[in-house]
């Protein structure tokens, strides 16, 4: 598994991105996909996530009506659509994979990650 996050990028506040993350393994379309970010100084926290087929979505209460999560199994790719940026969304923005449908917002239950895109919000 090698997943490679691409899309961030600098932004003015209200705006909107769009970001990617390709997998190069074989097991992209049975794995759950999930984004999480980190700010600088801060922790890292689970943003989304979506199941295998795509039926179902888990967002954080912070995004929920700005973000959505999507995923194209004939492409192996995984989406983060962000609209309505605010400067407080300002982090790297990791993709992650792994199994297994459930309440999954913990760094732990994911086995591989990206290597990170960021994002800047400038107010």
């Amino acid at each position: 598994v090698q997943l490679q996050a691409s899309g961030g990028g600098l932004v003015q506040a209200g705006g909107s991105l769009r970001l990617s993350c390709a997998d190069s393994g074989r097991a992209f379309s049975i794995s759950v996909m999930a984004w999480f970010r980190q700010a600088p100084g801060k922790e890292r926290e689970f943003v989304a996530a979506i199941s295998w087929s795509g039926a179902r979505t888990d967002v954080t209460d912070s995004v929920r009506d700005r973000f959505t999560i999507s995923r194209d199994n004939a492409k192996n790719t995984v989406y983060l659509q962000m609209n309505s940026l605010k400067p407080e969304d300002t982090a790297v923005y990791y993709c992650a994979q792994g199994s297994g449908w459930g309440n999954k917002r913990g760094f732990g239950d994911y086995e591989y990650w990206g290597q990170g895109t960021l994002v800047t919000v400038s107010s």
